[in-house]
C-alpha cells in the first residue's frame, strides 16, 4: 500500500511538465484549451506568457491568493513526508529527492500565485467544478485534467469519473487525463469500467504512453475523441 491523502490538496506542475505528461506538440500548445481541476499549476501563467490561450478552473479560485498559498502551505509537509514514506514507488531521475520535488513544485506554485490576480480579471482562472462546466458545446479544442481524475480514485465514485468525463466530451473536441494511477501507484479500480462506457457512448479511447514518470508506471494518458 502506497501513499494516501485524506482530501484533495492544491498541487501543482509547470508547464514543462504539462507538455510532457500530456503529450502536447507544438502546434498542439496553439489551440483553444481548457485545464480542469488545474488548482495551482503554473501552466496558464506560462502559457499566457508565451502568447497561447489556456482557460482554468477550479473550485479553489474562490479564494484569494493569499488563502490559496495557505493552503498550500498546510499541505506541503504531508505531501514532502508522504512522498518520502513511499519513495519507492517514484522513479528518482529528472527528480532527484523528495526536498528537489518540494523546490520544483513549489517554484510553480509561486508562479502561479503571482498571476493569479491579474488571472481572475483577465477571466483565465474560473471557479468551475466538475462534473458540471458552465462552457458551450465544443467551445474548446482540448480539455486536459491532471491529478484528480483517477488520482483521487478513493474519494471520487466511478460515477464522478463518468460524468466529469463526458461533461469535458462535451465541452472539448478531445480530451487527456494523466495519470492512470491511484495516489498510491495502482491503475484506477475506475479505468475500465469508465473506458467501456464511453466506448459504448461512441468516443473513440485510447491508453497512449508519454514520455513523463514520475510515480513509477505513470506513464500513460487517456484519450477520449
Amino acid at each position: 500500500m502506497g501513499f494516501k491523502l485524506e482530501s484533495v490538496i492544491p498541487w501543482g506542475r509547470s508547464m514543462e511538465e504539462y507538455v510532457k505528461m500530456f503529450d502536447l506538440t507544438p502546434e498542439e500548445l496553439k489551440l483553444n484549451i481548457l485545464d480542469c481541476a488545474s488548482g495551482p499549476a503554473s501552466f496558464n501563467a506560462e502559457m499566457t506568457l508565451q502568447g497561447y490561450k489556456v482557460i482554468s478552473c477550479d473550485p479553489v479560485y474562490q479564494f484569494t491568493a493569499n488563502e490559496i498559498n495557505k493552503r498550500i502551505q498546510d499541505t506541503y509537509e504531508t505531501v514532502i513526508q508522504g512522498v518520502k514514506a513511499n519513495q519507492e514507488h517514484y522513479i528518482w531521475q529528472t527528480i532527484q529527492s523528495p526536498e528537489q520535488m518540494g523546490v520544483i513544485r513549489m517554484a510553480a506554485m509561486r508562479h502561479f500565485l503571482a498571476d493569479f490576480s491579474i488571472g481572475i480579471i483577465e477571466k483565465r482562472y474560473v471557479q468551475y467544478e466538475l462534473p458540471v462546466l458552465p462552457f458551450a458545446k465544443n467551445q474548446f479544442d482540448l480539455a486536459l485534467c491532471s491529478h484528480l481524475l483517477f488520482t483521487y480514485s478513493d474519494h471520487l465514485s466511478q460515477e464522478f469519473h463518468l460524468a466529469s468525463i463526458l461533461e469535458m466530451c462535451r465541452v472539448a473536441k478531445e480530451v487527456r487525463i494523466f495519470p492512470l494511477l491511484n495516489i498510491s501507484g495502482e491503475t484506477s479500480p475506475w479505468l475500465k469500467p469508465v473506458m467501456n462506457e464511453l466506448q459504448k457512448r461512441g468516443y473513440s479511447v485510447e491508453i497512449k504512453q508519454v514520455a513523463y514518470e514520475f510515480q513509477k508506471n505513470g506513464n500513460q494518458i487517456l484519450r477520449i475523441i
